[in-house]
């Protein structure tokens, strides 16, 4: 008789990953950024459970994004007041908060749920090349 296979959280050891997203693409390198966090990569993926990677992402303010995304894209929030809606474009937000766009679309491609929210507090964006994370990238 075959038993399924179900890891256990002290079996699952997160390790820690630097994305230089210096020149790449949005769209390319966020798919790989969630499937790290996500933890597609290892052998023993199961879907609902937070196996993935910390990942560490430097130089977000040097991405690249193709066709005429950098005008025509917006970002929407609302304060939860009447006319408390604001909008940002991509390029505003690049100049601005370079983080936020990643982080966003990260957010896009994760589960809208508990898990998801889980696995975004992972993603430790730096629109530089320095960040603090240097003792546990070698993890």
């Amino acid at each position: 008789m075959y038993k399924s296979y179900y890891p256990k959280a002290d079996e699952m050891k997160g390790s820690w990953v630097v994305v230089d997203a210096n020149g790449q693409t949005l769209g390319r390198v966020v798919t790989q950024i969630a499937a790290l966090l996500l933890g597609k990569h290892k052998p023993t993926f199961t879907p609902g459970v937070p196996m993935g990677d910390h990942v560490v992402v430097i130089n977000a303010g040097n991405i690249a994004v193709t066709g005429r995304k950098l005008t025509e894209k917006t970002y929407y929030k609302h304060s939860g007041y009447p006319g408390g809606l604001k909008s940002i474009s991509l390029r505003d937000q690049m100049e601005k908060h370079p983080d936020r766009v990643i982080r966003s679309a990260v957010w896009g491609m994760l589960p809208h749920n508990k898990m998801g929210r889980h696995v975004l507090k992972r993603l430790k964006v730096y629109s530089g090349a320095e960040h603090p994370h240097g003792a546990q990238v070698g993890k």
